[in-house]
């Protein structure tokens, strides 16, 4: 018997969870399909691939001799799937694994299998089941390692309102198998069983996601923080991750190729990997934003996306311990598909290719004559394409497509292959507070090569910078991030230049500061090292929870009478929390300025540096200030929990025009 021959028999033993035998003939050379009764089987002679009919969830991928590399202890429809969590406007949230009800072949021959698991709404549902059509596609194509999948939703004129939470897919491995995680160069690791996450292995933390391992399986892990957030990743670097299996040495990789249909712009936070072994692909969630990024469907309106096509890579090595070399693997094939989008295989007229799609360059400068007396190339600033909106909607916005780029080092941007449509032009730009919109909107049509020229923004200023706090770069990462409690450590984060990702910091506010709370001195204090990264509550006795305020030191040689003076303050996330600023009197009972309260982004228990992006420019009355010592009083009011706060992105005194 040939090699060739062997691998086919090897393949044809292969069905969901290996527990069933299989009947069906072995698979030629190219990509073949069977259909049986109850499932789906493709199958290209590299991997197989079953899912169940008609509900088209991965039962089983059998790859490299191993006969399923999914949680054969799961039931079928925890293994790999497409969810969502919705809900009725005021009702509660329901966490739904999309079932389909019919299977159709869309394509199947040597070169690819293309196959559609839907679900339509039937009005007869309404109030249990979301108001959506849904098409789950799954394709093979020939000498792949892999396979896509990609989701199509619909909502249809008249329907039901109704909010959309989260959607995603998610992939359960086989836990005996898949115990090394990566998800970038510094961020990888041997991870926890998720039997270690079960009582009498393992203490529960402050929320149910993060527990300190006190018996874990593997000794070596002992007193660690496992919490599924220390592994979120921005959108712009949320391209590859997933798992490596010991033995056999196979790669689990999840890669998402472009961003054009997740939720919330290039810095967007979402899950990856984490323990479980599980695996996911995030198109749309509240996390590191709340319900701000939560699509509300309301008059019966229309609405229809594309989410994918993803592609589920799998690899393996010869070496059984050197696991970088399936992870540069995995890298290499994610920057191959990369450069292969928008795919010219996807059999959905829903899905344009490269060739129904435009572009967009120019070159945009920013203008700040405190800065510069001349107009400046905007150096790697963020610029995009995203649904019509007002200035910095682009964050909030998750119904809509969005096409992102940076600027090179003389502010030239290429946005390609953008889905026909009208859009938006905006932009942020590292250095400089505020958003720029582009003034007209943007209507792409296929083929389209449209030039903008040069571009200028000019960031909010009223006058001379008088002092400033921090780097506007909408993070709060240059400011001072402390060690964790070594009672409370992952230790991928020790020495880590991400930090800010252990557990627990938000309760090293108070051992810094017992007796008082934060003051900076403008001209002494360091912000690297004096500003607390998150202005957060104080934990009083019990489980009460006191207010912050925090004071900003500054002398002013004199006080213009008749001019404007100006504080910007940058939030880089906002936690159920209120800023209120005071000038000179912290006992006012009416603060100068106040936010109210805003955001829900949850960052600060989330180890997340950042959320949603807030601007507040203060009128700044000169009777409010003093020739001499001044003191600016920050206060966060709001403390019935720990995780309320705030992270400063960049804080700004302008003086009057000269």
């Amino acid at each position: 018997m040939g090699a060739l021959q062997k691998l086919r028999r090897i393949f044809a033993k292969c069905l969901s969870g290996g527990s069933s035998g299989c009947s069906y003939p072995m698979a030629p050379i190219g990509v073949a399909l069977y259909i049986q009764e109850n499932y789906v089987i493709i199958d290209n002679g590299i991997l197989q691939l079953t899912l169940s009919k008609p509900g088209g969830i991965v039962t089983g991928i059998c790859y490299n001799g191993v006969d399923n590399l999914m949680e054969i202890l799961n039931k079928e429809d925890n293994r790999g799937y497409w969810d969502l969590v919705w809900n009725e406007p005021g009702g509660s949230g329901i966490f739904d694994v999309i079932q389909g009800t019919e299977f159709r072949v869309i394509l199947a021959d040597e070169n690819q299998v293309e196959v559609s698991f839907t679900r339509t709404w039937d009005p007869s549902t309404k109030g249990t089941r979301v108001p959506l059509n849904i098409d789950k596609r799954f394709i093979v194509l020939r000498g792949s390692s892999g396979f896509y999948t990609y989701g199509i939703y619909e909502h249809l004129e008249g329907w039901p309102d109704f909010n959309m939470a989260e959607t995603r897919i998610a992939f359960k491995l086989r836990k005996d198998k898949f115990q090394y995680m990566a998800m970038a160069d510094n961020r990888q690791r041997i991870m926890p069983f998720p039997d270690d996450r079960l009582p009498g292995r393992c203490e529960q933390l402050a929320y149910p996601e993060a527990v300190r391992l006190t018996n874990p399986i593997n000794s070596e892990l002992k007193g660690e923080v496992d919490d599924k957030y220390q592994y979120s990743c921005e959108n712009k670097d949320n391209k590859v991750h997933g798992w490596i299996s010991m033995n056999p040495p196979i790669g689990f990789w999840q890669i998402t190729p472009s961003n054009e249909f997740r939720t919330g712009g290039p810095v967007k936070q979402n899950l990856t990997s984490h323990v479980g072994p599980t695996t996911l692909a995030m198109f749309g969630s509240a996390h590191y934003s709340g319900e701000d990024l939560v699509p509300k469907f309301r008059d019966g309106e229309y609405w229809k996306k594309v989410f994918g096509p993803v592609f589920i890579y799998l690899n393996s090595s010869l070496s059984p311990t050197d696991y970088t070399l399936l992870w540069e693997d995995a890298n290499v094939q994610m920057q191959t598909e990369v450069e292969s989008w928008p795919y010219s295989f996807p059999m959905s007229d829903d899905f344009e290719k490269s060739e129904q799609r435009g572009c967009v360059s120019g070159r945009i400068f920013v203008r700040d004559r405190h800065v510069d007396c001349e107009d400046i190339p905007a150096d790697c600033a963020y610029i995009g394409l995203a649904l019509p909106g007002e200035t910095g909607s682009w964050q909030r916005e998750c119904k809509g497509y969005q096409f992102w780029t940076r600027t090179d080092n003389h502010g030239i941007f290429f946005i390609p292959n953008i889905r026909t449509g009208d859009y938006n032009l905006y932009a942020w730009f590292p250095g400089f507070i505020g958003d720029y919109k582009y003034d007209a909107t943007v209507t792409i049509t296929p083929g389209d090569i449209i030039d903008l020229g040069n571009l200028v923004y000019e960031p909010p200023r009223d006058g001379p910078t008088l002092w400033e706090i921090g780097i506007p770069d909408r993070s709060a990462e240059e400011f001072y991030v402390p060690d964790p409690n070594p009672h409370y450590i992952n230790k991928l984060y020790v020495n880590h230049p991400d930090k800010f990702r252990q557990y627990g910091l938000w309760e090293r506010y108070a051992d810094l500061y017992p007796d008082h709370d934060l003051i900076f001195t403008v001209g002494v204090s360091d912000y690297t090292k004096d500003w607390f990264f998150a202005q957060v509550t104080r934990k009083g006795e019990g489980n009460t929870y006191q207010a912050t305020t925090w004071q900003i030191k500054f002398k002013l040689d004199e006080v213009h009478e008749d001019g404007t003076y100006k504080l910007r303050v940058a939030i880089a996330s906002s936690a159920l929390a209120e800023l209120q600023v005071r000038f000179n009197d912290s006992t006012v009972s009416r603060p100068h300025f106040t936010s109210g309260l805003i955001g829900r982004d949850n960052s600060i228990a989330r180890h997340g540096i950042h959320g949603l992006y807030w601007l507040f420019n203060i009128d700044v009355q000169s009777v409010w200030l003093v020739e001499g010592e001044n003191t600016i009083f920050l206060t966060q009011p709001r403390c019935s929990s720990p995780f309320q706060g705030i992270m400063y992105d960049y804080i700004r005194m302008e003086g009057p025009f000269p």
